[in-house]
């Protein structure tokens, strides 16, 4: 989820600038691996080793300075990081790109207007603000990912829970019960990550959140009640009400 979520900024700025080519790039990355199955992008990257047996470092057609066996450096666990990471990038972008989308563009203007950099004006006040949307579906992304996980077998990574209670349930030929156990530690795990999707929605959620109808003053008629319902007027009669 780290690489895709860097990933996905990248991209998303890359789309939303203005330089043709960056924005050719990120659109040919998103349409790549949002068009392919993630489990043929990680026996892709558990073969690689087959079409590229080594790497090299060194001078494009002149002399190699650093040679390396493939599977010494992408092994299971980076194949299936790779595999993963970057299939999320892609679909994490458009989630970033939305909620970059969200925020007026009055703020880039004011901001312009006030001399602050482009990059300045992203980070500080246009994804903070987008962050209220970002979150939410980026949370059930991190869930979906938890469970695709599972298809890291196509690697082979041995390490992976479903991989495992399978193993051990044709072992012992206790298949179901296994499944059972791994199910558990998968609805564990979502319940926690749950738990954080929720707390990072209200701390960006502030200030954009409806607030909580204030309470009927002591003796307070309910035609009164019903007008300060309707949000016309203030709480506070000593506040002026502007147009």
């Amino acid at each position: 989820m780290l690489l895709g979520i860097i990933m996905a900024v990248l991209t998303a700025v890359m789309r939303m600038g203005t330089n043709p080519v960056l924005r050719g790039v990120a659109w040919v990355y998103i349409w790549f691996f949002r068009g392919t199955p993630v489990y043929t992008q990680l026996v892709f990257w558990g073969l690689i080793g087959v079409l590229y047996p080594r790497l090299s470092l060194g001078i494009p057609f002149g002399p190699e300075f650093f040679v390396f066996n493939t599977y010494d450096v992408i092994n299971a666990t980076v194949a299936a990081i790779l595999g993963l990471g970057l299939n999320e990038g892609a679909y994490l972008s458009e989630i970033v790109r939305s909620g970059l989308n969200s925020v007026d563009k009055g703020q880039w203007e004011a901001s312009t207007a006030l001399g602050m950099k482009r990059s300045t004006t992203l980070r500080r006040i246009i994804i903070p603000q987008a962050m209220r949307v970002i979150v939410p579906p980026t949370g059930n992304e991190t869930i979906s990912m938890l469970k695709t996980t599972s298809l890291v077998l196509a690697v082979p990574f041995s390490l992976e829970l479903q991989f495992v209670t399978n193993a051990i349930g044709n072992k012992e030929f206790l298949p179901l019960p296994l499944l059972i156990v791994a199910g558990i530690w998968y609805l564990f795990i979502t319940s926690i990550l749950m738990v954080g999707q929720a707390r990072l929605e209200a701390y960006y959620g502030k200030g954009f959140d409806d607030e909580s109808p204030s309470k009927p003053a002591k003796g307070m008629s309910k035609r009164q009640q019903a007008i300060l319902a309707a949000g016309t007027v203030k709480a506070d009669p000593n506040l002026e009400v502007t147009p």
